[in-house]
C-alpha cells in the first residue's frame, strides 16, 4: 500500500469528480491521503472530506502565497481545527521565495506561528519551501520544530539542505519530479537518503509524474512516483512501499487502520 501524504483533494480540479479520484487511487494501491489545506476554508474543507472519507486525513495551515490572511482569527480557526481526530499535521506553511506572493516578512511570521501552534498541539508540520531553503531551516530550528517533527513536501534541493532536514528529524517528500528529466541533481540527492526517511506524494492536482506531465495529477499517481522512486534506490516496489507507508505512520501518528 501506497500513502499519498500530500493531496489538495479540496482544490477545483477535483469537484467533478472526487469520488471516482479516491476510487481510482484505491484501484492504484494507494490505501490512504492526507489532503492538505492552503487557507481557512480549504482547512476546513479537508476535514470535512476527511470525516466523510475512510482513508482520508487532513492537514490544516495556511499557505505561504497567502501568509497575509495568517491573522489572529484565521490561525484560530486553524487551531481549533486541529483538534478534529483525523486531522494528521499543521500545514501547508513555509517560506516562497520564487512567487513572493506575500511579503517575505509576513512568511516568515506566519511560518513561526504555524510552528509554535504544531508544538501546542503536538502535529507534525507540512513545509513548503521554494528557494528560501536557508531561511526554512533556521527557523524551523529557531521555533523547536524539532519537538513534533514534520516533512519538507516536494523536496527538491542540495544534499546539504536534505541531510540538515533528516538532523531535525524531518522526512523529505518524494513526488512527481522525481520523474523529471530535469531532474538529475534531485536524483542524485535522493539516490544518498536513507529510504526510511523518505514519503510519497503527489501534491496533486499539480505536478504531475511522467507520463502524465502536463494533465491533471491525482493520488492515484503516487504509485507511479512510488515506482520511480524505488527504481531509483534499487528496491523492489513492495519494499518501498511497505517502507515509505511505515514511515508515514511513524510521522503522522494519527493515521488510523481505515483505508480508501
Amino acid at each position: 500500500m501506497w500513502i499519498d501524504t500530500h493531496a489538495h483533494l479540496t482544490a477545483e480540479a477535483f469537484d467533478a469528480d472526487r469520488p471516482a479520484v479516491l476510487e481510482r487511487a484505491r484501484l492504484a494501491g494507494v490505501g490512504q491521503v492526507i489532503c492538505i489545506g492552503d487557507d481557512a476554508a480549504s482547512s476546513r474543507a479537508g476535514v470535512e472530506l476527511a470525516e466523510a472519507s475512510s482513508g482520508v486525513y487532513a492537514a490544516v495551515g495556511i499557505h505561504p502565497h497567502s501568509a497575509d490572511e495568517a491573522d489572529d482569527e484565521a490561525l484560530a480557526v486553524i487551531e481549533r481545527l486541529a483538534g478534529e481526530g483525523k486531522v494528521a499535521a499543521i500545514g501547508e506553511t513555509g517560506l516562497d521565495y520564487h512567487y513572493d506572493h506575500a511579503p517575505r516578512a509576513a512568511q516568515q511570521e506566519a511560518f513561526r506561528r504555524h510552528i509554535r501552534l504544531a508544538r501546542r498541539v503536538g502535529l507534525p508540520l507540512v513545509v513548503h519551501n521554494r528557494k528560501a531553503d536557508k531561511d526554512v531551516l533556521r527557523l524551523l530550528e529557531e521555533e523547536g520544530a524539532a519537538e513534533v517533527g514534520g516533512v519538507l513536501h516536494c523536496f527538491w534541493s542540495g544534499a546539504e539542505t536534505a541531510l540538515r532536514a533528516l538532523e531535525l528529524g524531518f522526512f523529505l517528500g518524494v513526488g512527481g519530479p522525481v520523474t523529471f528529466k530535469s531532474a538529475d541533481e534531485l536524483r542524485a540527492v535522493l539516490r544518498a537518503l536513507p529510504a526510511d526517511r523518505l514519503l510519497v506524494e503527489t501534491d496533486a492536482p499539480y505536478l504531475a509524474p511522467v507520463p502524465y506531465r502536463g494533465r491533471r495529477n491525482e493520488p492515484a499517481y503516487a504509485a507511479e512516483a512510488g515506482r520511480a522512486l524505488a527504481e531509483l534506490l534499487g528496491m523492489p516496489e513492495e519494499e518501498l512501499a511497505a517502507q515509505t507507508t511505515a514511515n508515514a505512520r511513524r510521522l503522522f501518528s494519527r493515521l488510523g487502520s481505515d483505508t480508501l
